[in-house]
């Protein structure tokens, strides 16, 4: 099994709706995102895919997010804008858009801070 990982990153606002605390509030982060990808064999050139097609990829999905109020972005809108569910919605935006036979997202971390992320994978 191979693996790549690219990383990126994105600012945005968003509060924590139900939650008791100063997250509450509206508040906002510059997020860090990883994306690792694998695949069991390679293409001819000795890759899993190219990098930049993977990043090109995540920075499509992350444009949605970058400099907005991420309660106002569906599904955000009525589902909390978690870390972790702002993962799993990366990791389900990038692995349907990577159309590449044999190749699937294993995971997507997000930062919402230096020492706290999240992880999402299946």
């Amino acid at each position: 099994m191979f693996e790549i990982t690219v990383e990126t990153s994105f600012s945005s606002a968003h509060q924590l709706r139900g939650y008791s605390g100063g997250c509450e509030n509206l508040h906002g982060h510059n997020w860090r995102v990883m994306v690792t990808a694998s695949s069991v064999g390679l293409d001819s050139l000795g890759m899993i895919v190219d990098f930049r097609q993977l990043k090109n990829k995540v920075e499509e999905v992350v444009l949605k997010l970058d400099h907005k109020f991420i309660n106002e972005i569906p599904p955000f809108d009525t589902l909390n804008p978690t870390a972790e569910n702002i993962s799993k919605y990366i990791y389900g935006l990038v692995s349907d858009s990577l159309d590449v036979e044999g190749v699937s997202v294993v995971s997507v971390k997000v930062w919402e801070s230096e020492k706290a992320a999240a992880t999402y994978y299946e």
